[in-house]
């Protein structure tokens, strides 16, 4: 059965250019770049050369790059260089819908006894930038606040966000994980001080990450060890996976205006479609301000799981929300502050787009997800009373 793949905020196919580029460095150059021999020292240049193509991705230099093993790692690592490298303020700014990358790491935080501001967001997931100007104290240590959501897209105004928060003088951490690829980044221009990203949400394996640390703002390592990443990271350097971001960021770079046009025109007709064939339908989020390859919809009731079950069935791979949170029984955090009503947050279900995908992976969707929502909806009581009420047919008292 043929894969239909919409679930790529989760993670990415690895390109086919990112695999032939790791695969010396799984067998013949297998040394460790750190090494004073030239078998292994001659790996250095070539991570460098990496770090140069990452760097050039968001407009940075090439020391403000710091290898990681993941997105995940480059957040809690911005935070708690900040806790560190201030250890009189105890106060941390972030918001209600981030990844549990950064949500999880400040309510740990808190439980240590750090003041954590989570700031609310609208119903359209879009943040009021005069509660995060009256949130920024002189106790406060980092703001980090997410450049797009993983479950919606929604894009924050990641400048003006920067404008407040540079002014009083407060670090600024960025979870670029989902914007780095998709959208022009651009460091110069973005006074952030800290920014996440991750190798396998741009078409590079799993298992690597980049922190952005801007020069000259203090830092503190995370992961402790050697001294390599120049003693901001220990650990021997995860060498094919380097080379494979290093070429993920190059070849993002040369197909972001396809990720920006094609892609979002696929999304487009997605969502239009299910629209007009699905009552009872709505899309999540702040549709003007969003990520080119992702929407996030509702369908009231049903239950997304089972929606995704049965689209599963068809070979239509999508997601509920953050992969990351997959596991839990929980409705998605992000529509709940969102304020997504009750009859619609369960139904929800992200399709999220890659270059790989074709306009038959949308045609299948069109016609299989009206089938799937007609039949969960004839299955829930719910439903059923929803839809007689719709036809006039159901009798009341």
């Amino acid at each position: 059965m043929r894969v239909i793949y919409l679930d790529n905020n989760a993670s990415t196919r690895v390109a086919d250019e990112v695999v032939e580029a790791m695969l010396p460095y799984f067998s013949n150059l297998y040394g460790n770049p750190s090494s004073m021999h030239v078998f292994g020292g001659q790996l250095h240049k070539r991570v460098e050369d990496a770090r140069a193509e990452v760097a050039r991705l968001i407009g940075a230099e090439l020391e403000e790059i710091v290898f990681t093993g993941c997105g995940t790692e480059s957040d809690n690592t911005a935070i708690m260089s900040a806790l560190e490298s201030y250890p009189r303020k105890r106060h941390i700014v972030t918001t209600r819908v981030e990844h549990p990358a950064v949500l999880n790491f400040c309510k740990a935080m808190a439980r240590k006894g750090y003041r954590v501001t989570f700031l609310p967001v609208d119903k359209l997931g879009r943040l009021d930038l005069k509660e995060l100007d009256a949130a920024v104290t002189e106790d406060t240590a980092i703001v980090s606040i997410m450049y797009a959501n993983n479950e919606t897209g929604v894009i924050f105004p990641m400048e003006e966000i920067a404008r407040i928060v540079k002014s009083k003088g407060v670090l600024l951490h960025t979870d670029a994980v989902q914007a780095v690829g998709k959208i022009p980044v651009d460091v110069r221009k973005l006074p952030v001080d800290m920014l996440s990203l991750s190798g396998h949400k741009i078409h590079a394996p799993k298992g690597i990450g980049a922190l952005f640390i801007r020069r000259g703002i203090r830092f503190s390592p995370f992961i402790i060890g050697g001294h390599q990443e120049k003693g901001r990271r220990g650990g021997t350097e995860n060498v094919p996976s380097i080379i494979g971001i290093g070429v993920a960021c190059e070849l993002a770079a040369k197909h972001m205006n396809d990720e920006n046009s094609r892609v979002k025109a696929l999304r487009d007709r997605l969502e239009e479609g299910l629209l007009a064939c699905c009552p009872n339908a709505m899309v999540n989020g702040d549709s003007e301000h969003r990520l080119p390859n992702t929407t996030n919809m509702s369908f009231e009731y049903v239950e997304g799981e089972a929606i995704l079950l049965r689209l599963d069935s068809y070979g239509i791979c999508a997601s509920s929300g953050s992969a990351c949170t997959s596991g839990s029984l929980e409705p998605s955090h992000v529509l709940r502050a969102m304020g997504i009503p009750f009859t619609a947050i369960h139904g929800s279900v992200r399709l999220s787009l890659s270059r790989y995908n074709t306009d038959e992976d949308v045609d299948l969707v069109l016609k299989k997800m009206p089938e799937v929502i007609k039949e969960l909806r004839h299955l829930s009581p719910f439903g059923r009373e929803e839809m007689a009420r719709k036809t006039g047919k159901l009798r009341t008292n």
